[in-house]
């Protein structure tokens, strides 16, 4: 074996012990020799001889690292440094022993594919003593089980276990490389986002294994209406994603939109069952001004929104995000003006066609905001549905329309021969104990239930007809009223009408408004009327804004009406004195 000249300790800090310097400084012995070889860690001693670096030692485990078993001594050329992995490290050897560096580590790579070999490399300078030529240790650790585990940790957690498709995490990567090929080369893409509109009802229906039967199925389909190049993931669930690349003109994608569309429009067959499954589809195209692969996808988001509301694919306007973001800025105030009581109710009269007085009032959530003047119910309830403040809406209008009355009782002295109706959402009905807020807000107010009429929409029903029955029955048991509102317009069904306790059909403006110039709305109106007749049910025509009007209904025999022809909304002191000018 070759000698290596003498010299000083490691310096501290380096990761080789002084007694391992010392060791391989010294001549080599047979017991030396073995001794190197006992190490747990690939290592070899070299040098810079005429500027090409040569081996002074190496140990066993280096050579084995090599697949080599026998020890031969070691030569003076580089490539024979480990047989396979040794040519690479021929330049960061010179480099690092021409330069000052005490230590350099880095991770080398051998070989391409499943054969390639991963190293981590440690090169750490020796002390030079009295010898004036460069010498280092040169450790070698093999990575390539740990690195092709975490690749394969990486390949999992990227695709969809059920699919096979990428998953979100690896679709927004994709979407990171194509914004960075728009950038560079100007390359134009594409998201397009799809929702499975009725796979809920599939997985309650026929299981969750059947549900995944059909996401395969599906996503079999989507994959048959690609390009070569385009990508397709699973984010979520339900939802896929699209990414293609495309022309300038939005027309490709809505075109690739449409294929995805015709894709899902034919049955898929689970076991014995065809099951139609339909697709909203949003699209979202690239622009300079998007930073980000998750705001391309939220563009894509707020199309899908749109779509699943029209029926066909849309594509992403800029108008979308800043109605969402108005949507948050609305909810949050929204919040705030609740919490702080800043909202208010208006009361329309409810008037009895027969005699012309005052029956009740309908109370009407109003928001009049400090700096945005009166913020429209149609703008603000639908927030409330979606971010669920509709609770503490609902709750709270309760309370207020049942205190007002109970006012209205004192100033007359007397309990006023009126009721008060409330509205009460579809989204409230589902999510909180709507028997026990009507129970609180009686108690509260004292107040019978029988002056208390709670309305609700068609859509209430249709959602959980069992569960919305069962709270309709406890309402009525605490003789509150019960009115379906905007009757005919919704999903109705007469087993729904036989079977709750409803008191009151009211038929929805829809219909009222044009019966002076359309014999159709006569017709409906007649027939909802018979239908309310028939049921034991009393009506309320809504929308009444002529007198013609008011006589075609009590020639039809409808029972109450509301309107501006009678009075708009008014406040609660205004609604007060309008019961007494109508009384008298």
């Amino acid at each position: 074996m070759a000698e290596a000249p003498g010299g000083d300790a490691a310096a501290p800090g380096t990761m080789f012990p002084a007694a391992l310097q010392e060791l391989l400084d010294t001549p080599r012995t047979a017991a030396q020799q073995e001794f190197i070889d006992t190490l747990p860690i690939a290592i070899a001693l070299l040098c810079l001889a005429e500027g090409k670096p040569s081996i002074l030692a190496r140990n066993r485990s280096f050579l084995e690292l090599a697949g080599r078993r026998a020890s031969p001594p070691p030569t003076d050329s580089a490539r024979e440094l480990c047989p396979g992995i040794g040519l690479p490290l021929v330049p960061e050897i010179r480099d690092f022993l021409a330069s000052d560096e005490r230590e350099r580590g880095f991770d080398m790579q051998e070989g391409d594919g499943i054969s390639g070999r991963h190293f981590a490399v440690r090169l750490v300078r020796l002390s030079g003593g009295d010898s004036p030529v460069p010498r280092c240790i040169l450790s070698l650790i093999d990575r390539t089980q740990q690195v092709e585990g975490e690749r394969s940790l990486r390949t999992q957690m990227l695709r969809d276990s059920l699919t096979g498709l990428p998953n979100r995490a690896a679709f927004a990567e994709q979407v990171e490389n194509a914004m960075l090929n728009f950038e560079t080369e100007g390359r134009q893409f594409a998201i397009l986002l799809i929702d499975l509109t009725r796979f809920s009802r599939v997985n309650e229906g026929v299981g969750s294994l059947a549900g995944d039967e059909l996401i395969i199925t599906v996503a079999r389909r989507l994959v048959s209406t690609l390009r070569a190049g385009d990508v397709l993931a699973r984010l979520v669930g339900d939802e896929f994603a699209v990414l293609l690349s495309v022309a300038d003109d939005p027309s490709e994608a809505m075109r690739a939109a449409r294929r995805i569309q015709a894709s899902l429009a034919t049955p898929i067959r689970l076991g014995e069952l065809e099951i139609k499954i339909d697709c909203a589809v949003g699209v979202a195209m690239m622009a300079s001004a998007i930073d980000d692969a998750e705001d391309l996808i939220r563009n894509a988001q707020f199309a899908m929104k749109r779509a699943k509301g029209s029926g066909h694919a849309e594509l992403y306007q800029a108008c979308d995000s800043t109605a969402a973001r108005q949507r948050f800025s609305l909810e949050t105030e929204l919040r705030r003006a609740i919490e702080r009581d800043q909202l208010t109710l208006a009361f329309q009269p409810l008037i009895e066609l027969a005699t012309g007085k005052v029956v009740g009032y309908e109370a009407l959530a109003r928001w009049d905001h400090a700096e945005k003047g009166p913020i429209s119910p149609a703008e603000f309830i639908p927030v409330a549905e979606e971010s669920g403040l509709i609770v503490q809406l609902g709750r709270w209008a309760l309370r207020a329309a049942t205190r007002t009355l109970a006012e209205w009782d004192r100033m007359a002295g007397m309990q006023l021969p009126v009721h008060m109706s409330v509205n009460v959402s579809a989204v409230q009905f589902q999510r909180d104990d709507v028997v026990s807020a009507v129970q609180a807000a009686l108690a509260e107010s004292g107040i019978a239930g029988s002056r208390l009429k709670i309305e609700l929409t068609e859509s209430c029903i249709v959602s959980d007809p069992s569960g919305i029955a069962t709270v309709l029955r406890a309402i009525h048991d605490l003789d509150v009223m019960i009115a379906m509102d905007d009757f005919g317009t919704g999903y109705s069904s007469l087993a729904y009408l036989q079977k709750l306790p409803i008191d009151v059909l009211k038929i929805d403006r829809s219909f009222i408004a044009p019966m002076l110039v359309d014999r159709d709305s006569v017709a409906i109106v007649r027939a909802i009327l018979g239908l309310a007749s028939a049921l034991g049910m009393t009506t309320t025509a809504e929308g009444v804004e002529s007198e013609q009007l008011v006589e075609t209904l009590i020639g039809l025999g409808c029972d109450v009406a509301q309107g501006y022809y009678f009075a708009r909304p008014l406040p609660s002191d205004r609604a007060y004195a309008y019961w007494r000018e109508r009384k008298l």
